[in-house]
């Protein structure tokens, strides 16, 4: 009798921490957007790069290339796919060599890339991230190295 107690004790020894940890792990696994300025918006210019359809987030690698003919690849993360299905995107929406316009929260330091708000396609369609939201924020002012407002 008193092992099988001493069993008991043990298997709750670990079974409560567990359970814990398994609250605890999701809450720490999505991370943070603040290094991420969501009061600003810059548009930048260039080609695809790189469009991944992926899940938790998608992904737009955009070539830019400045005034002075430097070039910089902006990586710009985006909803995950079921958004942007409802948004009006398809997989093959971009494709490597596009030539788009991508208006962007910019990253805090300065690092070339952001939190997606809307593109413009070479046809003029505008796209977001969100069904039933606003295609773009409100006009950014002046990137430098050759972004647009």
């Amino acid at each position: 009798m008193i092992r099988a107690r001493c069993r008991g004790v043990r298997l709750a020894a670990w079974l409560i921490p567990a359970a814990l940890l398994g609250t605890v792990v999701p809450a720490v696994a999505h991370h943070s957007g603040a290094g991420v300025d969501r009061t600003r918006t810059v548009t930048v210019s260039g080609l695809v790069k790189d469009f991944r359809w992926t899940n938790p987030h998608s992904w737009i690698d955009l070539e830019v290339t400045d005034a002075s003919g430097t070039k910089a690849v902006w990586s710009v993360e985006m909803n995950p796919p079921p958004y942007l299905v409802r948004a009006g995107w398809k997989s093959s929406t971009l494709k490597p060599g596009d030539t788009v316009s991508v208006t962007l929260n910019p990253i805090r330091t300065g690092e070339p890339g952001g939190i997606f708000v809307s593109v413009t396609l070479a046809d003029g369609r505008v796209l977001g991230g969100r069904a039933g939201g606003p295609a773009a924020a409100p006009a950014p002012a002046s990137v430098p190295g050759g972004g647009k407002p």
